[in-house]
């Protein structure tokens, strides 16, 4: 009955969901409305052809692509005659799943949650199993794929105490989605726990740890890392005998709007003390690279942008391009990882900490609380509470370059610790393949 009247509800709002996706976020970008009719189910006819029934892995955008990435990567070195599905929400997840896996894997969106539309997708693509990363619990795919005897394993899965007391307030929509859980990897005991209060049988619990630890850059990062610091990092203007002398470089990932005004104010009172710091600045969000751009031109401050090629020691670098985020943070002294200074609960520091770059952020951390308790307490993270403080820790990085250092060396420290959790998250996905025809 609860399903009922949540699917009830779904359809009731339907007109409001379709016209938030397709009108509102697609006039701000038109990736939301390319492959529209995905959000019903209706995937491309090549998926539901394929001769061996497809490993389906949900990742909901961006972060949770980037964060599969290492675990599928290793899953088709292992089986490399596996069909696999890649799902998502967002039109930058599905960039970053072609960008990372070419032609290796097939793409689509993921249904809303509309019982028909979920049935029509698991109709038309049959999955051997269903991988749903972190905590996209959806009520109808996951009860549906339950009925149709889809195993169901939840991944690098998390929960907080707050979307703890969420879910229980809807008790019993709750217990339907634990029931049709096969088995959940978490990463702690205390993430486990939860869901065990929420219904989860505890047999079907099992703790690999966090599979964003296991992150380890390529030799084709590296060397773009390199490159990138040819661009960025000497200081054009120094004279000809000290023309090898670097610049102070810092990322600002992943920021979002009144952050991006933050980060801008920080940068300026870093370049009364440091004149030739470059600040690389990288929008959360496609259709904010133009409005960014927009802030650059009203402030006192130089800019180019990266997708024009054409830097010239400006002292701001717009990083309006996909897939690069990760190398950026590799070619600076230290990274500013946004979503932090306001109330957007972060973003992934590992991808800046796998480079040996240490970490600021602001105090708004809790989407990433099982990856900054530790981060911060091996001393790879230093928390800000405001853009004065933060250019304070910019201009004492910038002025004491062993400290910068140390800082990127910790980091590095605690991700190095805390791998593993690709290897046993394979062990368990591997029970649930089909065997070879």
């Amino acid at each position: 009955m609860a399903r009922i009247f949540y699917s009830f509800a779904l359809i009731i709002i339907s007109p409001l969901i379709v016209f938030y996706l397709y009108i509102l976020r697609g006039k701000r970008n038109q990736g939301y409305r390319a492959h529209f009719k995905e959000r019903f189910g209706f995937v491309s006819k090549s998926l539901f052809t394929l001769k061996t029934k497809p490993l389906v892995f949900h990742c909901a955008s961006v972060g949770e692509v980037l964060a599969a990435t290492p675990l599928i990567k290793a899953l088709q070195k292992a089986h490399p005659n596996l069909n696999i599905l890649i799902t998502c929400n967002t039109p930058t997840g599905r960039d970053q799943i072609l960008n990372q896996f070419k032609n290796t894997v097939a793409c689509s969106y993921l249904p809303i949650d509309f019982p028909f539309a979920t049935a029509r997708f698991l109709k038309r693509i049959k999955p051997q199993a269903l991988c749903i990363l972190e905590t996209e619990l959806w009520p109808n795919l996951m009860a549906i794929s339950h009925k149709k005897n889809i195993p169901l394993l939840v991944i690098n899965a998390r929960l907080s105490e707050k979307s703890q007391q969420g879910y229980q307030k809807v008790a019993k929509l709750t217990h339907i989605i634990m029931r049709s859980i096969t088995v959940l990897a978490s990463h702690n005991k205390a993430d486990a726990e939860r869901f065990i209060e929420l219904g989860l049988e505890t047999s079907k619990s099992h703790v690999t740890g966090s599979i964003k630890f296991d992150i380890t850059p390529s030799d084709e990062q590296l060397a773009k890392v390199l490159n990138l610091k040819q661009l960025y990092s000497i200081n054009k203007n120094s004279s000809t005998e000290h023309i090898n002398d670097e610049r102070f470089v810092w990322v600002a990932g992943s920021t979002h709007p009144v952050e991006h005004e933050l980060v801008l104010a920080a940068h300026q009172e870093l370049l009364k003390k440091q004149p030739n710091a470059l600040l690389i600045i990288a929008p959360r969000h496609p259709e904010q690279f133009d409005k960014v751009a927009e802030l650059l031109k009203q402030s006192p401050l130089s800019f180019s942008r990266r997708s024009q090629n054409n830097y010239n020691n400006e002292q701001v670098l717009l990083a309006d391009t996909l897939g690069e985020l990760q190398c950026l943070y590799g070619a600076a002294n230290v990274s500013f990882i946004g979503g932090s200074l306001i109330r957007r609960g972060g973003h992934n520091p590992l991808e800046s900490a796998a480079f040996s770059v240490g970490v600021i952020t602001g105090p708004h951390t809790y989407n990433f609380d099982h990856v900054y308790p530790e981060l911060t307490k091996l001393k790879g993270a230093v928390v800000v509470d405001s853009n004065d403080e933060l250019a304070k820790q910019l201009i004492t990085f910038s002025q004491n370059t062993k400290a910068c250092q140390t800082l990127g060396i910790k980091a590095a420290q605690c991700v190095t610790k805390n791998q593993g959790a690709i290897q046993k998250t394979l062990t368990i996905i591997n029970q649930y393949l089909e065997p070879k025809p």
